[in-house]
């Protein structure tokens, strides 16, 4: 690795995972960590995290982490005083948490629909809310929230919440980013598409195809022009690039990591 990240603190949130493999919590925390910087990571979940931590230190690299709700403003705030009481100081923060829930306005629940907002959108609000004045203060920072292709087009089914909540944190991202450009802070946006995570194998089968992973994964795939299913890792790439010096001059912006499946037009 070249050390992109040298020198740097991150926070990650949804560092953890579901199950094994390469969620895009998980990959970010590993390859910042493989690029030089100290993480932080956090999930509402301290076990889902126990794989993260071992891959991190079997490479050497430096990983805490802490438990948070990032639904609850008192608990991004502690989030945010604990990580600066280990590292000091924050200079990335990467946005992971979310996931989606099925129906439209009619069948969805009420409750449904604000249990999304918060966990898709208001985490995002809460972790720049008490993030950007550390930035600040500092002198500068970088913030990359994660999206989805679901906040940009249709991609399958209906999940209303999901979809208007991803679309909300895309320009969440590109408001605060000219907000704060005047303060070297830059924020962005990167926007998976169908990955195979290991989300996709626990939760979604068993919304979408009544538990045949198998069938779920060849309806994503026929809709990917390059043929194959992207992971975490991909995201990750595309968060570490935004984050690193590479994308000073980068803010206010999208990278869309689909495959080309929002390029198609049908």
């Amino acid at each position: 690795m070249t050390g992109r990240l040298a020198g740097k603190v991150a926070i990650i949130t949804g560092a953890g995972s579901v199950g094994s493999g390469w969620g895009n919590g998980r990959a970010a925390a590993v390859l910042f960590a493989r690029e030089g910087a100290r993480v932080y990571g956090v999930d509402k979940n301290m076990t889902a995290m126990e794989e993260t931590a071992a891959l991190i230190r079997q490479e050497g690299g430096t990983f805490a982490m802490g438990e948070c709700d990032v639904m609850r403003g008192p608990s991004v705030a502690a989030m945010v005083e604990a990580a600066l009481k280990e590292f000091g100081r924050i200079d990335i923060l990467v946005n992971n948490v979310g996931g989606s829930a099925k129906g439209g306005p009619v069948e969805m629940t009420e409750e449904v629909w604000d249990t999304q907002i918060d966990y898709n959108l208001k985490s995002v609000f809460l972790t720049c809310k008490h993030v950007l004045p550390v930035m600040e203060r500092q002198g500068g920072g970088s913030i990359v929230n994660t999206a989805s292709t679901s906040g940009i087009r249709w991609t399958g089914s209906a999940q209303v919440a999901y979809a208007a909540s991803k679309a909300g944190i895309i320009q969440f991202s590109r408001v605060v980013a000219v907000e704060y450009a005047s303060r070297n802070i830059r924020v962005n946006t990167v926007v998976p598409g169908q990955m195979h995570t290991p989300m996709v194998e626990v939760r979604l089968a068993g919304q979408r195809a009544g538990g045949d992973v198998q069938a779920l994964l060849e309806s994503r795939l026929k809709r990917i022009p390059l043929g194959f299913a992207g992971d975490g890792r991909d995201t990750a790439s595309a968060a570490l690039f935004l984050a690193s010096d590479e994308a000073r001059f980068v803010t206010g912006t999208e990278i869309i990591v689909d495959g080309g499946m929002s390029a198609r037009c049908d």
